[in-house]
């Protein structure tokens, strides 16, 4: 009833994928592509029959991440999305149904929230420094961590596919630093080098030398943010979540204010003990 594609985030490919298991379907199978950024309704107009096609995004690694975001697009049928959360929920998955926006949800408002610690890097805040900021923060691994789990390039791909659908709200950092440490080779821990170097023994990593020097050609000197103290860090990380996450909400892209405390711990490990965005916000007051 539910075929579930997860090749490369190419277009091009996806719709290859479609046309050449589409006829191989039965009309009422739903066609459910694992993307984290790709518009499903761009996906969509390769299919024959498009209201069977909607996007059943897994959260890496799928085995751990409980969260999965059911993206519909204008012409999903809505008995398709009911599939597709009934299989989620098979899955054991904590299931959340998200409208279909460059980015979606979890990724939508994480955007901001990297760009913000790429921003504080070049303003001369230490990596480890900031990674240690945000975990005792309660988040579960600091942004610097995060970009080398996911991957140099994929990190790099999102950042640079989300700045012209974001404009302004993903400024901050100068992303051509990604770019440069993919060309020297440095894709993170898959690689064995990301911002740290993953090769050395121990279970603490040291700071990859290589990385730290193109770093440097990036570094905005006398920022003041580079003296700035752990929890300010952390509130300037949060909060670039946070307005995406409410923006996310004011737009519809979620249904609830509880999905996107949901969606946002089960999907990127937003510090649970402070209740999701929403929630947090709540507790701070609204500006």
């Amino acid at each position: 009833d539910v075929l579930v594609e997860a090749v490369f985030e190419d277009l091009g490919l996806k719709h290859k994928v479609l046309a050449a298991v589409e006829p191989q379907l039965p009309e009422h199978a739903v066609f459910a592509t694992n993307t984290s950024a790709i518009p499903i309704a761009d996906i969509a107009k390769g299919a024959k029959r498009p209201g069977r096609v909607l996007g059943m995004h897994y959260f890496s690694p799928v085995d751990k991440m409980p969260l999965l975001e059911v993206i519909t697009h204008d012409g999903t049928d809505a008995d398709a999305a009911a599939t597709a959360v009934e299989l989620g929920y098979k899955q054991g998955k904590t299931v959340i149904v998200v409208k279909d926006v460059p980015g979606f949800y979890v990724n939508r408002s994480l955007t901001p929230f990297l760009a913000e610690g790429v921003a504080l890097i070049q303003e001369g805040v230490d990596p480890k420094a900031l990674d240690k900021a945000l975990t005792s923060f309660g988040w579960p691994v600091g942004p610097v961590k995060l970009m080398d789990e996911v991957g140099i390039d994929v990190a790099t791909h999102v950042a640079t596919f989300m700045s012209d659908k974001l404009e302004n709200r993903t400024a901050g950092g100068d992303m051509a630093m990604l770019q440069a440490f993919l060309d020297a080779g440095i894709t993170g821990r898959k690689g064995g080098k990301g911002y740290y170097d993953y090769t050395a023994k121990g279970k603490s990593k040291p700071l990859n030398p290589a990385a730290m020097d193109i770093v440097k050609n990036f570094t905005q000197e006398g920022a003041p943010s580079a003296g700035e103290d752990a929890d300010t860090i952390a509130m300037r990380m949060t909060s670039r979540f946070v307005i995406e996450a409410v923006l996310c909400l004011q737009h519809d892209i979620i249904r609830s204010p509880g999905d996107g405390d949901i969606g946002a711990i089960f999907g990127v490990g937003f510090p649970p003990f402070r209740g999701g965005p929403f929630r947090w916000v709540d507790q701070m007051g609204a500006a």
